[in-house]
């Protein structure tokens, strides 16, 4: 999420004036209206229509998010890495996704966000295409890490200037219009990476007889294709994003804001508590999420169910990500209907019980594929439908005021931190129970409970109208 410096660092620009510009993100200039021009246009250029640069600009940010956050596991699983390995390196590709707040300020100076998301498209082109090159060398595990780290801080950059970009071009009322699109076009690139591209080398590794280590180059190589394919057409459509009250001014203007937003963060009330509920509500699922692919990849003889690429990624990219996008519709519906603060609970027990059904697979052990991808199903149709109550708490509790658009990128940071958190222990779980999946899973239940109770007991210090424009949030 893209930093709100709408507030000016010098004197006399109080928290009404910000909130003003933060509360109307895309200014026109006079005559917009019968021009089609936008402020954000500041050459003059046509107003392009948002369906020509929404689907697109989410989809570049779901393919990398996902690539990185599972993909990878998958394909050092593959590759012959451990799983106590996988979990411990691929995790801290997450503090990016951390620290983004830290740096999503000292953009706002210099160039244009379309410059910014442009730039990082073609950055992870280019990290990509790196990883598929150093996949055949003997110490591909480190060089193919510290590529995928490249990646890692293109993507989260990315992310901080496409949701700016998405904010500071259009109204209040079009974001919301736009929110469910958005949303599952995130959706769609995590379906490519997780399911399509993990199918692609199950396809490859069976049918055309390639080793791993080719059937990867390949999918990366393509990945890296994608990029630089969203890159050149963005250079087409994407607009340039409303310039920050300090764009075109010197770092130091940067640097203030930035103090002046953790200060203001942590003046807000019920903070504390606010960010233990964020952290937690995804403390569970952090360790399936990490965890869940690669018990579906091991062999029985390790406790594992021994599925392929190809039946992983149909489950992960198809009915998962149905029971998903289904999920996530189902709990907008029932936040729009009972209003958050009386949904939420709701919300957290529907994404921390599906929890069981991987206790029930690793006790099961079902060999039916149909019966497995149902079971799965369960578990993503429910993280579908508590995720909502997860972005809506962040977007509608902790992001408000002056600051929303770094607040809210802080939010997503402490999310972040959670998945950093649990994908870096849960190596260390799974060998404290003699890496034995079903007493894993027993304790992800356990895992479990204390979200439930912290949504149970989370403050909500703003009245929100349930009928204010712009309230909604995308999945993801």
């Amino acid at each position: 999420m893209s930093a709100d410096l709408s507030r000016p660092a010098g004197k006399g620009a109080g928290p009404s004036a910000a909130a003003a510009r933060a509360d109307d993100p895309s200014p026109r200039t006079p005559g917009a209206a019968s021009s089609g021009v936008s402020a954000g246009d500041a050459g003059g250029s046509p107003r392009r229509h948002p369906l020509t640069w929404v689907p697109s600009l989410y989809l570049a940010m779901g393919l990398p998010n996902v690539l990185i956050g599972a993909v990878a596991a998958i394909l050092y699983k593959n590759l012959g890495v451990s799983n106590e390995d996988i979990a411990l390196y691929t995790s801290q590709m997450y503090l990016p996704w951390v620290l983004k707040p830290l740096w999503s300020p000292l953009l706002e100076p210099y160039k244009t966000k379309r410059w910014w998301v442009i730039t990082m498209q073609f950055l992870m082109m280019a990290s990509l295409g790196a990883v598929a090159f150093v996949l055949p060398l003997d110490g591909f595990f480190r060089a193919s890490l510290a590529f995928f780290w490249i990646t890692g801080f293109a993507s989260a950059t990315q992310d901080i200037v496409a949701d700016g970009v998405y904010m500071t071009t259009m109204s209040p009322p079009e974001q919301a219009r736009y929110a469910g699109l958005q949303g599952m076009c995130w959706n769609l690139g995590a379906v490519v990476a997780s399911g399509l591209l993990v199918s692609l080398t199950g396809w490859m590794h069976v049918s055309l007889h390639w080793d791993w280590v080719h059937c990867w180059m390949a999918v990366m190589l393509g990945a890296a294709g994608m990029m630089g394919a969203f890159g050149l057409w963005h250079l087409r459509v994407l607009p340039p994003g409303g310039p920050a009250a300090v764009h075109g001014q010197d770092l130091r203007s940067a640097l203030v804001s930035l103090r002046e937003s953790w200060v203001t963060l942590f003046q807000k009330p019920s903070v504390w508590m606010m960010l233990a509920v964020i952290f937690f509500y995804r403390f569970g699922e952090g360790f399936i999420e990490k965890f869940g692919p690669l018990f579906l990849l091991d062999p029985r003889s390790v406790g594992g169910l021994g599925l392929d690429n190809a039946a992983l990624g149909h489950i992960y990219g198809s009915a998962g990500t149905v029971a998903f996008i289904a999920g996530a519709f189902l709990g907008g519906f029932i936040a729009a209907r009972m209003t958050l603060k009386r949904s939420f609970l709701l919300l957290a027990i529907a994404l921390n019980l599906p929890h069981l059904t991987y206790y029930y697979l690793s006790h099961a052990m079902p060999d039916n594929l149909w019966l497995i991808g149902a079971v799965v199903a369960v578990e993503k149709f429910g993280f579908g439908m508590g995720s909502i109550g997860h972005m809506l708490y962040m977007m509608q509790q902790l992001a408000p005021g002056p600051f929303k658009m770094t607040h809210y990128a802080m939010a997503t940071g402490v999310m972040a931190l959670t998945k950093w958190a649990t994908g870096s222990v849960s190596g260390w779980v799974y060998a404290a129970v003699g890496q034995h999946y079903a007493s894993f899973f027993g304790l992800v239940l356990l895992f479990s409970v204390p979200p439930i109770v912290l949504a149970w007991l989370a403050p909500f210090p703003v009245p929100v109208d349930r009928d204010a424009p712009g309230t909604a949030a995308s999945s993801h």
